[in-house]
């Protein structure tokens, strides 16, 4: 049994059926791919948050072409740039493009705002504000880091951890990029391809029409292998008997459905699969269970004129004024989203399931979508041609400060418990996996399933960035990612706000 038809879970039904293994795969939406999916609106094809296929796991990377076929990749440029108060920064910041865009009146301010924090650095650097601010100092932290780091995760930047920033910037600092400036291998540097701390990949595979595709392929062939996908259907139960998972209950139409199994790999949220025991985890789990949190996600899709668009893949909006955080460009992804003579931007707010941006009317968001476009400076409102809103609950798990004792809590009365019962994925771990160590996970754990004894719980747990090349011998084994810490009263006190303003 496989619950969840995303990334994950496909993969796990593919590794089986590779093996003459035929599963049942029940998903609770209409759509496969989980975040993963390609929507489809009116013939415009819009990836939801953006899925570049570039990983550092070899047997993953294989997959993704022995399923979908090197004919229906593209290769595609990297680019993703900040844009603020009208101009675009490199990204991951280089200090020094950001000083020269700034000006030279507010670069001196920076500079001196970095050196009075040599002089006085932040009292507590285990939070990003902090943690940032004594190598950035204040005033480029204020430009550069703290509004979007609030708009993705909804609490201010001095209640998050700094592991989110130590995994991106390391050793980075304005005086360390001041001196590496002016090293000869940086000078002969800026003559090419500027490089700064971190490298990142240059180009990246991508299919043709969207993530969704690879997904929507694996569908077809898992199927076609014997494999059943049941659509819109909820599970509901686990049934154990003996310390093991017989059964798993899921309705369709309202209609329960019991289905009889020998494992189980899901990738459904791993606080309602604890949730979902018949009969029940003690209280103890089901209370670690209960105290994980997401954050939501929310793509508007705006139809504009070619003269629109732009190179990057997506830009970083850390304009305060505006709720977007992000905005995609479909046509800079693949031609094959979008349509000839227009391009398509995917404005993305980060919000919470019943907010009031999330419980806002279409038309209304579209509006607003259309204004904030415009604010920035980034089009017409009154050349958009067409909006689309998309909604994707649970997009993020959570990561407060309890969030690792509560996952290890059940996952301990999981083992002992429910052994054949298999959490997968981002949600099905509450861990922060990118597509490649979500299918990782997977295939991972159909090995076990066939024998093996892997530890699925040590991918993805080096502090490295994702997307930084790995020259050989750097540790190419390694799959790397990482997340904030957000406190649970953070969590709550913002969960507050947000009611009040609503």
């Amino acid at each position: 049994m496989v619950i969840g038809a995303g990334p994950a879970g496909l993969t796990a039904a593919y590794m089986l059926s590779k093996q003459g293994l035929v599963a049942t795969v029940l998903e609770a939406d209409a759509v496969v791919g989980g975040i993963s999916r390609t929507v489809e609106r009116d013939g415009w094809r819009f990836d939801i948050g953006g899925h570049r296929f570039f990983t550092k796991v070899t047997p993953v990377d294989d997959l993704w072409f022995e399923i979908l076929g090197a004919d229906e990749f593209l290769q595609r440029p990297r680019m993703s740039r900040i844009f603020y108060e009208g101009k675009l920064y490199d990204y991951p910041l280089v200090p020094m493009n950001a000083l020269k865009n700034l000006g030279p009146v507010e670069a001196l301010r920076c500079v001196g705002s970095y050196l009075w924090v040599r002089v006085k650095p932040p009292k507590d650097q285990t939070n990003l504000e902090g943690f940032i601010a004594a190598r950035f100092g204040w005033r480029l932290y204020q430009h550069f880091f703290k509004t979007y780091n609030e708009k993705v995760w909804g609490v201010p930047a001095s209640e998050l951890s700094a592991d989110w920033g130590a995994q991106r910037i390391k050793n980075m600092s304005l005086m360390r990029a001041g001196i590496d400036a002016l090293t000869p291998k940086a000078i002969k540097a800026r003559r090419g391809k500027a490089t700064q701390v971190t490298s990142l990949i240059d180009e990246f595979n991508y299919p043709k029409y969207g993530p969704g595709q690879m997904w929507e392929k694996a569908t077809e062939l898992v199927t076609e292998a014997g494999t059943e996908v049941v659509m819109d259907t909820v599970v509901t139960g686990v049934r154990l008997e003996g310390d093991r998972a017989v059964a798993v209950t899921a309705e369709t139409d309202g209609v329960p459905t019991r289905y009889d199994c020998t494992h189980v790999i899901s990738s459904m949220p791993f606080g309602a699969l604890l949730r979902a025991m018949d009969p029940p985890a003690p209280a103890e789990v089901l209370a670690a269970a209960d105290q994980l949190a997401y954050r939501d996600f929310m793509t508007v899709a705006l139809v504009v004129p070619q003269e629109y668009s732009f190179p990057d893949n997506w830009i970083y909006i850390h304009d305060p004024d505006v709720d977007v955080g992000r905005i995609q460009n479909f046509g800079s992804w693949s031609p094959y989203l979008v349509k000839e003579g227009r391009t398509c931007l995917g404005l993305e707010f980060f919000v919470s399931e019943g907010d009031a941006m999330w419980t806002k009317p279409d038309e209304e968001l579209v509006e607003q979508a259309k204004r904030e476009l415009e604010q920035l400076g980034l089009a017409d409102a009154s050349k958009v041609e067409a909006g689309y809103v998309v909604r994707m609950p649970k997009a993020y798990p959570v990561y407060d400060e309890h969030y690792a004792r509560n996952v290890e809590i059940m996952r301990a009365w999981l083992q002992e418990h429910a052994p054949n019962v298999y959490p997968v994925g981002r949600n099905g771990m509450h861990r922060y996996n990118n597509q490649d160590h979500s299918m990782y996970t997977a295939m991972l754990s159909v090995e076990n399933i066939l024998g093996a004894h892997h530890d699925t719980w040590s991918v993805n747990v080096e502090d490295e960035y994702h997307e930084e090349k790995v020259e050989p011998g750097d540790g190419q084994g390694r799959t790397g990612r990482d997340a904030p810490v957000v406190p649970r009263e953070a969590i709550e006190a913002a969960a507050r706000r947000r009611r009040e303003q609503g």
